[in-house]
């Protein structure tokens, strides 16, 4: 693919030919942001934009020096760990920046550093970077071999049309990110508003009864008795997943026996992993198995709506003012929690009527997000196809 106009073969070069001022990071640990300088390290840079994303934000401790300073035209790569190749341009609104030791800088001084940079986003680049790390046994990538890396360069007014044309769709795709933001934003300050009964739907008027999880559910222990396959569960903060997500292994090539079955609209907990976290309402999977260590339970249907259930553990303002699941000093997002004490979490429930509206009203927000999610991996997959066809 290219655009009309501009004809001739692409010069190929290597990357230490085309960029000066390569250099390693600053040794230097990360500190509470001081509201001036920021610090950019591996995780900082997200995973799927390559944009600066620090959660949280920090500033290098100790003395800085003005050559660790970010400037236009500087490319960051990581160089070592899981994250070996990722890779960053730093754009000036990001601010004062200083990067740290396991990233590697380096600068592009007469071509196009953007067109220069979505060369790092293609398929070619990842089969590069694999290769590239490997020779050491373990996963890493010095700045002598960076620079040994293939880079097409056309003129540069072909590399500004090609580059105009991919920030346009960036752009996009960072609205669209935003727009997902404000929804999940949305449905989270709106879920520990409805479950505090600081607001209510119309028309409700009932007081809500309160309620341990105890009570509305029922402990399920249908085990696995023959060798069958299924599909292999785990139970993560982010819900529940096929282990064939994560590893090769789409079914259980063992002995299921003695595994625990999990059927859809159960809740599994896991009580092993102390985790408040680790508890998941099954709305995706017909049927799949997990450890024996998880407890399962059926909702009683009669008090509580499944979905209601759902939103009401999702929704961590609840779960966290129960005071007994915390150790002292622990940290908001981790707290041990057995099965006596998860039993025990009170719990407020509104009339059938009420959970119905409530998930009517929580699931339209919810409906809304998956849609935008849709969206934004349209335009990611458009983004691909064009880096693949402009970088042959």
């Amino acid at each position: 693919m290219r655009f009309p106009g501009f004809e001739g073969e692409w010069e190929v070069r290597k990357l230490g030919e085309v960029t000066t001022n390569v250099m390693y990071g600053m040794n230097a640990a990360a500190t509470d942001y001081d509201g001036e300088n920021q610090y950019i390290r591996i995780t900082d840079i997200d995973e799927n934009t390559r944009l600066f994303y620090p959660n949280p934000l920090s500033s290098p401790e100790g003395e800085l020096e003005d050559k660790y300073l970010l400037n236009n035209g500087d490319i960051l790569f990581a160089r070592t760990g899981a994250s070996v190749g990722k890779s960053y341009l730093y754009n000036a609104k990001d601010g004062k920046i200083y990067f740290a030791g396991f990233l590697i800088r380096f600068n592009v001084k007469t071509e196009n550093p953007y067109f220069i940079f979505s060369q790092t986003l293609t398929k070619k680049y990842q089969k590069w970077v694999l290769t590239m790390s490997m020779r050491s046994g373990q996963p890493g990538i010095n700045a002598e071999e960076y620079k040994s890396l293939s880079i097409v360069i056309p003129s540069i007014q072909e590399q500004k049309k090609i580059s105009d044309f991919l920030s346009l769709i960036d752009e996009r795709i960072q609205t669209q990110n935003k727009i997902i933001e404000q929804l999940e934003t949305l449905i989270k300050g709106l879920s520990e508003k409805i479950f505090s009964q600081k607001i209510r739907l119309k028309e409700a008027s009932d007081d809500w009864e309160v309620k341990t999880l105890g009570d509305v559910l029922i402990e399920q222990n249908e085990k696995t008795t023959t060798s069958d396959k299924y599909r292999i569960l785990s139970s993560t903060t982010k819900g529940l997943f096929y282990q064939s997500e994560y590893f090769n292994n789409e079914v259980a090539s063992k002995d299921n026996s003695g595994y625990k079955i999990l059927r859809k609209n159960q809740l599994v907990f896991s009580p092993q992993n102390l985790w408040l976290g680790n508890i998941n309402v099954n709305t995706n999977f017909d049927i799949g198995i997990v450890s024996p260590s998880y407890k399962i339970f059926n909702f009683d249907e009669n008090n509580v709506i499944v979905h209601y259930c759902k939103y009401f553990l999702k929704t961590s303002k609840m779960m966290f003012e129960y005071e007994q699941c915390s150790d002292q000093g622990a940290s908001v997002v981790r707290r041990n929690l057995n099965i006596d004490l998860f039993l025990n979490i009170p719990a407020r429930f509104p009339s059938l009527q009420e959970q119905k509206t409530i998930v009517s009203f929580l699931s339209s927000i919810e409906e809304k997000i998956e849609t935008e999610k849709g969206i934004l991996k349209q335009l990611e997959n458009q983004k691909q196809y064009l880096l693949q066809s402009l970088f042959i």
